[in-house]
């Protein structure tokens, strides 16, 4: 037995939190109707997440207040569950005012309801949020309520949102290490450069006897830090600034997004990324009835890389002169060979939307793989630069030392 703390509403809208004891979580939810409430969020305490929430792990952006993707997640699947419940849409937006961690997000969830009341539908209430809630977000409301099918289509989405979110969190967590290695080592390097070599060195020229070649070389790297740190750091500041000036133009962009599609060992990733997005997002607007050229529009606004979104325009007018999807796309050399063939089978079966969905759980799996492949790769070969930096500087220091006292080699 497994202690799952939960949220859930009265019949009078009032949010009751508290803890029960079950095996799972559809238990738990069983318990919670039993005694005349409707569930909303359920959560195994000091473990796992459960279906009803995935809020259970800590997010920073918490302390300033900021909305993010993990908030609209969360409502969501707290909005699905309400109205699977049989609640209308004011009534459970009343309830998630009160769900809601964040004062902002409490602001937006009551513009929402008051939108709402005063006779906009949800769709329209989320327009007011573009901010918050992207066009796709929008548009699978949209579809959800004209097809009368909104609680399976926030089903849906919740779904999708929580994938992405799942792999947005594993892509960060596996780089975590990897770059505080980087600064830990750096700032060691930093301080034996700036600190522990000039004393070094001026016991050396007190000796005034010539240093080898190596010591030379460190003593020169030293001196130029310390005495102009402040051109480095500056050169570095104008280069960063620089290169990000150049990305934010349109020419930028592309060759940048150009470099990370073609670059022979990110490549790769790039692509498996782009690719996941694409049939998961996609596939989750035709599930959800929204027209094909319509989401094919969408989903070209949620690909990040700007060389592919805009290979997408070429797919679009070709589906749009009756052709398939799978066709154009690997004329377009977005999508690997396999995927393509699995997306020809979905549309020759009736079943587009189930195969791209199934290509995007490949593909997800697939980005995880390479992500633990190349962390994998990353942590050693950067252990062993800064073992080589810092070996170059204890060897030219000890060099030096045993010159002095004119021990042969």
């Amino acid at each position: 037995m497994t202690i799952f703390s939960y949220k859930a509403s009265d019949a009078s809208g009032a949010v009751i939190k508290g803890t029960l004891e079950a095996t799972d979580e559809k238990e738990v939810a069983a318990k919670l109707q039993n005694m005349h409430y409707i569930p909303i969020r359920i959560q195994a305490t000091g473990a796992g997440q459960g279906k009803f929430n995935l809020g259970g792990s800590i997010n920073l952006s918490y302390l300033f207040q900021r909305i993010t993707s993990k908030d609209v997640m969360l409502f969501t699947q707290d909005l699905y569950a309400l109205l699977e419940a049989g609640l209308p849409v004011d009534k459970a937006l009343s309830i998630l005012i009160n769900v809601a961690e964040k004062a902002k997000f409490r602001e937006v969830v009551y513009g929402i309801l008051k939108n709402v009341e005063g006779g906009n539908s949800l769709s329209e209430a989320l327009t007011k949020y573009p901010a918050i809630f992207p066009k796709l977000y929008i548009n699978m409301v949209r579809a959800g309520e004209t097809g009368g099918v909104l609680p399976a289509v926030l089903e849906r989405l919740g779904e999708f949102l929580e994938s992405s979110q799942d792999l947005k969190e594993y892509i960060t967590s596996a780089m975590v290490y990897p770059l505080f290695l980087v600064f830990v080592g750096g700032i060691s390097i930093i301080i034996m450069l700036a600190f522990v070599v000039p004393k070094f060195a001026v016991i050396f020229s007190d000796m005034g006897q010539a240093m080898p070649g190596s010591t030379q070389v460190l003593l020169a790297i030293s001196h130029g830090l310390r005495a102009y740190w402040w051109a480095i750091f500056g050169g570095i500041a104008a280069t960063v600034f620089g290169i990000q000036k150049y990305i934010n133009t349109p020419k930028g962009r592309m060759a940048a997004d150009r470099l990370k599609v073609s670059a022979p060992v990110t490549g790769n990733l790039v692509r498996s990324v782009e690719v996941a997005r694409f049939s998961r997002t996609l596939g989750t607007l035709i599930h959800s009835g929204v027209p094909i050229l319509q989401a094919l529009m969408l989903v070209r606004e949620i690909i990040t890389n700007r060389l592919i979104a805009e290979s997408l325009d070429a797919v679009y007018h070709r589906v749009k002169e009756g052709e398939n999807l799978s066709g154009p796309l690997l004329q377009a050399g977005i999508f690997p060979p396999l995927a393509v063939s699995m997306i020809a089978v979905g549309e020759e079966t009736g079943h587009l939307d189930q195969m791209l969905l199934r290509v995007a759980d490949n593909y997800e799996k697939t980005v995880r793989n390479l992500i633990k492949r190349f962390v994998n790769l990353l942590e050693p070969a950067m252990i062993l630069a800064m073992g080589l930096i810092v070996g170059f500087i204890v060897i030219s220091m000890l060099l030096a030392v045993f010159s002095m006292n004119d021990v042969p080699f």
